[in-house]
């Protein structure tokens, strides 16, 4: 199981610079695109105060997008190699 999933939609500039971010850090994670991999009503299961793409999981956890991501990666939880909840 992958520990991150960004659940991303086409067009997206705050997707593709979530997915930019986690590739230069050589984070692996698994990208599921709206219409493809899933539904809005999919999302609203796992994340249901989801409002905006993308939206992003780790360990399970959704995080929120990517001004949360770029905040939760300087927090001592993150190490660079592991992240925690």
């Amino acid at each position: 199981m992958t520990d991150v999933i960004v659940y991303s939609k086409p067009h997206c500039p705050y997707c593709d610079k979530t997915k930019a971010l986690l590739k230069r850090m050589n984070i692996e994670f698994e990208a599921k695109m709206l219409d493809e991999d899933f539904t809005r009503e999919d999302l609203m299961e796992v994340a249901p105060r989801a409002r905006t793409f993308p939206q992003i999981f780790i360990n399970g956890n959704n995080i929120g997008g990517y001004e949360q991501l770029t905040t939760y990666i300087e927090t001592p939880n993150f190490n660079g190699t592991g992240y925690t909840l």
